[in-house]
């Protein structure tokens, strides 16, 4: 059996395989990508838990397969619906689950962190999402979770400053930004903004990469056309280099939502994945 982390002990120096990395894969698809290609953690949809177990695969079998692959789960992801009275329709495509299968999972098999996200069109007073997200903070907290807020471009939380505004003011021990490279770069924030960011409040990262100009409709690029790592033009070294100097202790995903990388089999994907996470790694912290 490998050497696996628990999920709590997941830092800086870990690498998490995101789900959406290997779009489409099974658990075991994931899992086995995963260590292919030398990663210490997964993210995961509930999508791939249901249909693990859908197929016959018992909470047991699971633990025991992350396990014997020296793997542990990092996020939970992504929680939509979470504020009250603000939801998608169930028809909406998004793999929409609810809040507490996410628990549920959590329960299962372990996992470090739940990850939400505000996509919905509308604009709500930030208040109501305050209040959400510390409610929604109190209740992962019973299952040792983390939650952190991802921020999207094209949405009310729209950059790093305003995921960071939110967690503040609701005020829980347990809650944080998820930080994606892609969705900071589009959002027009400089690293120079990034810097003040106090690191302890970054608690989970995503890494991928994008050409400087953007396509027409962000969202169809986001989930399409990402980039790996030191492909494109967003300043991927500066940004671990500010992180780093921030005192941020989150392990470092990449997700790279790409139709290109999908043509490939999931163990190819793990292993150039994994290879190109640790050479931008190494000219980010060695220069």
């Amino acid at each position: 059996m490998a050497n696996a982390k628990s999920p709590q002990q997941l830092h800086a120096q870990d690498l998490v395989l995101c789900s959406g990395t290997v779009m489409g894969a099974s658990f075991e698809q994931l899992v086995a990508a995963a260590n292919a290609g030398g990663f210490d953690a997964i993210s995961l949809f509930p999508a791939q838990y249901q249909q693990a177990r859908a197929a016959g695969r018992s909470d047991i079998d699971l633990r025991l397969l992350l396990a014997d692959n020296g793997l542990c789960i990092a996020e939970l992801d992504p929680l939509l619906n979470w504020v009250p009275g603000h939801y998608f329709p169930s028809d909406a495509g998004m793999g929409l689950v609810a809040e507490d299968e996410f628990y549920r999972i959590a329960a299962a098999l372990g996992a470090r962190s739940l990850n939400v996200v505000w996509a919905l069109p509308e604009r709500v007073p930030e208040q109501l999402l305050v209040e959400a997200f510390a409610a929604l903070c109190d209740r992962a907290a019973r299952y040792d979770l983390l939650a952190h807020i991802e921020f999207l471009p094209w949405a009310q939380i729209d950059n790093v400053k305003t995921a960071l505004r939110i967690v503040q003011q609701a005020g829980r021990p347990n809650g944080g930004v998820m930080f994606d490279s892609w969705h900071h770069f589009r959002g027009a924030i400089d690293n120079a903004e990034l810097a003040r960011i106090p690191g302890d409040k970054i608690v989970a990262i995503q890494l991928n990469d994008a050409p400087r100009q953007a396509e027409d409709n962000l969202v169809e690029e986001t989930m399409a056309r990402r980039r790996l790592p030191g492909d494109g033009d967003i300043d991927l070294c500066g940004i671990i280099q500010c992180l780093d100097s921030s005192g941020c202790n989150a392990p470092l995903g990449v997700e790279i939502f790409s139709a290109e990388l999908q043509r490939l089999d999931p163990i190819t994907i793990g292993r150039k994945v994994g290879d190109n996470l640790r050479a931008l790694l190494r000219r980010a912290r060695t220069s």
